[in-house]
């Protein structure tokens, strides 16, 4: 330090040598060539990934939504299996055909209601919606020419499009015919899971060896637990938001009260996209039916639910490794459904929460190998031979009790491969 109090360098000793300025630009380009390079593969990888899914949609489809499915029905599957001592096969068969009944007679008991006065969805759908460009008409906003003009284009393009509306209904035979197909491999495969899902993961660690494989079985474990607990989640806040929002609609007395709430139930599947549209078809229906004063009712009751949602139960209801900020769940359904519609605005958030897990172990990956000496929370013992704390002992406690009980969900069946289930880092 000079007299000025400002920090001088330190000459370097004598044994000491000093990289040329060439030297020091030159490791950086090469740093910077490097990882480039790595991530020019990396994307390249994603694009190969991203064209084998896009053709190989028609079989992936019906596997994701057997996970789905499968991961919901799991815990009754469980249930029968361990605690009531019915077969694999029984207990699976059971949960499936008890699941394909509760949906079937729930679907008969709604159905004339929501069959029934659909046409009146749409219809005062529209006729809000008419009587919002009657009050944007009268801010003078928009002529009524330009509104016409809009209108008239329309009715034009509906009439020259006559061959491909006679073209969409055989399209539409097929789609139907394709969902069917798509129903039924979803089920068998849905059965398959639940009977013999549980060895896959132990399959897979056997296979890929006690390195690679534990670290596949453990992001496994993770990603299934959190799917399947994501899953019954939303079921649980849409069920509530339905709940809350028919029994308003109910209260101010709009007619099809019912259909809105099956309505919002199953869009609460599709985060916050699916909660506008409900809420919005639901204001627009109680404008038409009950005026102004009960459409703003519903309007201020819908966002309560929202806040309700958002604020106490989402939080409340989700661990803290399910959640996603907003920002990530909205261009998430956003990206699913411009690439695959309404089934990839359902399937985005599961999908992302999958990832996330996937994220978050290579975090913890890359934690512990940063930072030597720590007992990492994925193995048993660190890398030092410490001691395991209590959840690693948990763990523990679990895997032994699997071995022992080859009908449990954690089950490991190695044979003579003795390989220990947390993955082992070198």
């Amino acid at each position: 330090m000079d007299q000025s109090g400002a920090l001088t360098p330190t000459p370097p000793s004598q044994g000491d040598t000093v990289p040329s300025r060439e030297k020091v630009i030159g490791r950086g380009l090469a740093w910077v060539a490097t990882w480039s390079g790595r991530l020019v593969l990396v994307t390249l990888a994603a694009i190969v990934v991203g064209l084998i899914i896009k053709y190989t949609w028609t079989i992936l489809f019906p596997v994701v939504l057997a996970l789905v499915l499968a991961t919901v029905l799991a815990p009754v599957s469980k249930f029968l299996r361990a605690r009531a001592g019915v077969p694999s096969g029984l207990a699976a068969a059971a949960t499936l055909v008890g699941f394909l009944g509760v949906f079937v007679v729930a679907g008969f008991a709604i159905a004339p209601s929501v069959v029934g006065q659909s046409e009146d969805i749409v219809k005062s759908t529209n006729a809000g919606l008419q009587k919002l460009q009657d009050y944007v008409q009268g801010l003078d906003f928009v002529s009524s020419a330009q509104i016409d003009n809009g209108l008239q284009r329309l009715q034009e393009q509906i009439s020259g499009s006559a061959s491909s509306i006679a073209s969409g209904v055989i399209t539409g035979v097929s789609a139907v015919t394709n969902g069917l197909i798509t129903l039924v491999i979803t089920l068998i495969l849905t059965f398959m899971f639940l009977k013999d899902g549980r060895r896959f993961l132990p399959w897979l660690r056997r296979m890929a060896g006690p390195r690679a494989g534990g670290h596949l079985q453990e992001v496994g474990n993770r990603s299934w637990r959190t799917l399947g607990g994501f899953i019954r989640t939303q079921a649980l806040v849409s069920l509530i938001d339905a709940v809350l929002i028919g029994a308003a609609l109910l209260f101010v007395g709009v007619p099809l009260a019912v259909p809105l709430a099956v309505l919002t139930f199953f869009a609460g599947f599709i985060p916050i996209v699916g909660a506008v549209v409900a809420g919005l078809v639901a204001v627009l229906v109680a404008l038409v039916s009950n005026g102004l004063t009960g459409a703003i009712i519903i309007l201020v009751v819908i966002l309560l639910v929202q806040q309700l949602e958002g604020n106490v139960l989402s939080p409340w209801l989700q661990s803290k490794s399910m959640q996603l900020q907003p920002a990530v769940v909205l261009l998430s359904v956003t990206l699913g459904s411009t690439l695959f519609g309404i089934t990839g605005a359902f399937l985005a958030v599961p999908v992302v929460a999958v990832i996330a897990v996937v994220l978050r172990y290579l975090d913890d990956v890359v934690e512990d190998k940063s930072t030597p000496g720590d007992n990492p929370p994925y193995l048993a013992g660190g890398p030092s031979g410490d001691e395991p704390d209590a959840s690693t002992r948990q763990g523990e406690d679990d895997l032994t009790r699997a071995q022992r009980d080859p009908d449990d969900d954690l089950a490991v069946d190695d044979g003579e491969d003795d390989h220990p289930t947390a993955p082992a880092v070198s």
